[in-house]
This record gives structure tokens, sequence and C-alpha cells, in this order.
């Protein structure tokens, strides 16, 4: 079982700064706490053991929340002095890590995964990098994600209206030695320098989920995190 993780929540938040101007997105209330608060649970809940922020704006925010409340794991923080990219502000993470593999989520959002399901998985499939992926009906912010008949990443479509389709749920695993062989720059996305690029050589797996899942990234959802968590 893997019990470390990396939750990247140093973003700037544009897109939520109408209704939480003056927060990182991962502080936002929802109810009467945080919205990281709900995440930290979560991981708890998963026997993660381990847990290493990656922080930028208002980055003290963060550090103070979860410092004036004791959690039953570790919790370390890397703060960039400048944006790094979701890329690399994973691998200035990977300094704190103890473990070859580790979870990496967003620090805006939580898909309720069974942790331990999906690191078992990961481990008999021998992926060197897996993502957790959220079957969705109707939608079009997000855009989808196909896979072969080995549970094998071998697309990432263009956000368009799809009646149903699978979506990157933002968890994934990934392994130090293989990342470091990608000899990757300082400053990159993950998204697009990683994901993409593995996708075609065909080095990504994709776990099935369909738990409860939200991103605060914009105010709708932000909204509707109110009604079901809080």
């Amino acid at each position: 079982m893997i019990t470390e993780c990396i939750v990247l929540a140093g973003g700037l938040g544009t897109r939520l700064r109408s209704v939480v101007a003056d927060k990182p997105k991962c502080m936002a209330p929802v109810g009467e706490v945080p919205f990281i608060d709900y995440l930290l649970r979560y991981l708890l809940k998963e026997g993660m053991t381990h847990v290493v922020f990656s922080l930028g704006h208002l980055s003290e925010q963060v550090i103070a929340y979860i410092e004036s409340n004791e959690w039953a794991m570790k919790v370390d923080f890397v703060i960039e002095a400048e944006p790094l990219g979701t890329g690399g502000a994973i691998m200035n993470a990977l300094e704190e890590l103890e473990e070859d593999e580790f979870f990496i989520m967003n620090g805006d959002t939580l898909f309720n995964v069974d942790l331990f399901d999906y690191s078992n998985w990961h481990q008999e499939k021998g992926s060197k990098l897996s993502l957790a992926l959220k079957p969705m009906q109707q939608f079009d912010r997000y855009g989808s994600v196909q896979l072969d008949e080995n549970n094998r990443i071998t697309a990432f479509l263009e956000k368009q209206y799809c009646d149903e389709g699978l979506i990157n749920g933002g968890i994934y695993i990934a392994n130090r030695e293989y990342l470091e062989s990608l000899h990757l720059p300082e400053k990159f996305s993950f998204e697009k320098d990683v994901l993409e690029t593995q996708v075609k050589a065909g080095n990504v797996y994709g776990f099935e989920s369909d738990s409860y899942f939200i991103d605060i990234g914009v105010p709708a959802d932000y909204e509707r995190a109110q009604q079901e968590l809080a």
C-alpha cells in the first residue's frame, strides 16, 4: 500500500476569485471549515501517513490552518519561490518523500477513490504512472480519456460535449525513478509534458472509480460543494 501523497495547492485560483478573493483555492470556506479540511480527512481515512503540500500563492494561510490542528499523520510543506508549473511543483516536493511510489492530487478537488484498491491495482499492472478516472454523464467542462482493453490510456480528447465518458479525476500514482528518468526541465506542465507524451508512448494506465467527485475550481461547483459537503 502506498501511504505518501503530494498535494498541489500552489495555484493562483483566478477562476474562483469572484467568490473567494483573499484565499488560496484549497482554503475556500465550505460550511464551517476550509475545503482542505475535507481533503485531509479523506487522506487520513484512506491510510495516508505522510502528506507533502506544494504551496505558492498565500502559502502562509494553508500552513497556519494545518499547524493549528492536530493530524494523525506527518505533514510537510514545500513552497515555490516562483511558479514552477504542476510538473515543477511535483519534482520540487519529491525531496520530502521517503518512498519510491506516491500519490499526487490537487488541493481543490475531492475524489473519494479507494486508495488501497487503486494502489494494489497500480502495482499489479506494473505501472509506472497511473491516473484515476471518473465516469461522467452529459459533461462539457472536462476533456475525456480513452482506454484500451488493458486499461492503458490511449488518448486525451479535447473538451467538448459528451453524453458519457471518463474524465481525469486528478489522482495520480507515480514512481520517483521513472519521473527522474524523463529528464524534465525545472518548470513544466505535468499534464502536457508528462501525461500527454507518456500516453503516446503507451506508458500510462487508467483506474476507473465511480466515487464522489467535486472540483471547486469554478464558482458553480464551489456553490455545489456548499450543498453537498457542508
